[in-house]
């Protein structure tokens, strides 16, 4: 429980109400800058994002830029394509427009604000066969070229085998 106080003309009113009511209020008023709107975003990012959340994720903000992490410099420059809808989103969730523009920049081992970057698990390598006719070509290539070197590697990839 907590008290609540009322100022009017009549003078100041205490009044009890539960805490999970008077919290809001309260922090609201603390919350000058909005950081309290950015926090809810960071949290809602996989849900506000949908599959796009996988590839890039909240890095924090300047102003009014959003500043957007990737993993792969592709996927920054594919993004970029995305910004529109992006900033539409996010505006959209925080119920004013408070970002006007959306940098992306590559993780570079940075963890974004709302954790670690989701990692795709690779399926394991299968082990390599060797081919049941290997190094029947190498008479035939020549062993100085870069076809018969290559050639030959390949062929020490199952020496010890």
């Amino acid at each position: 429980m907590a008290y609540l106080r009322h100022h009017s003309r009549k003078g100041r009113h205490n009044k009890v109400v539960q805490l999970n009511r008077a919290l809001p209020n309260f922090l609201g008023r603390l919350d000058t800058t909005g950081s309290m709107a950015l926090i809810r975003l960071w949290r809602e990012w996989d849900r506000l994002m949908g599959e796009m959340a996988r590839m890039v994720r909240p890095l924090g903000h300047r102003g009014g830029k959003l500043i957007l992490a990737a993993e792969d410099p592709m996927i920054a420059q594919e993004a970029q394509y995305l910004a529109p809808m992006i900033l539409g989103k996010i505006n959209g969730f925080l119920g004013e427009e408070v970002f006007d523009k959306v940098a992306f920049e590559l993780l570079n081992g940075r963890v974004p604000l709302d954790g670690d970057f989701p990692r795709q698990e690779n399926p394991p390598q299968r082990p390599l066969k060797k081919p049941d006719k290997l190094g029947t070509l190498n008479k035939k290539l020549d062993p100085d070229s870069p076809v018969g070197r290559c050639y030959r590697a390949y062929q020490r990839m199952f020496a010890d085998e």
